[in-house]
């Protein structure tokens, strides 16, 4: 059964740092492309970033430049390292493997960045 749990939100000032992390188990994560998405209220699902087996990264335009995903394949857990925030990066973040179907991903962790 796969499982992805993801932590590290929370609540932070615009321009503070998160860094989010999520543990997998069930698959073989090694071989697998894993993702982040994001939703914000009243709004829907939005890839954020994926990071191939390889360690090849693509980013939404939206985070280019912000976020740096990566992933430790000794651990099975994948991060994604949020910078200079902006209140428009509120959202329930997803880990999830690519590509994405609904069950394939993890709960979600709440991002909140206000001041």
């Amino acid at each position: 059964e796969v499982q992805l749990v993801e932590s590290g939100g929370g609540l932070v000032q615009p321009g503070g740092s998160l860094r989010l992390s999520c543990a997998a188990s069930g698959f073989t994560f090694s071989t697998s492309v894993m993702s982040w998405g994001r939703q914000a209220p009243g709004k829907g699902l939005e890839w954020v970033s994926r990071i191939t087996s390889a360690g090849n990264t693509y980013y939404a335009d939206s985070v280019k430049g912000r976020f740096t995903i990566s992933r430790d394949n000794a651990k099975n857990m994948v991060y994604l390292q949020m910078n200079s925030l902006k209140p428009e990066d509120t959202a329930v973040y997803y880990c999830a493997i690519w590509p994405y179907s609904s069950n394939r991903r993890g709960q979600g962790t709440q991002v909140t960045v206000s001041s």
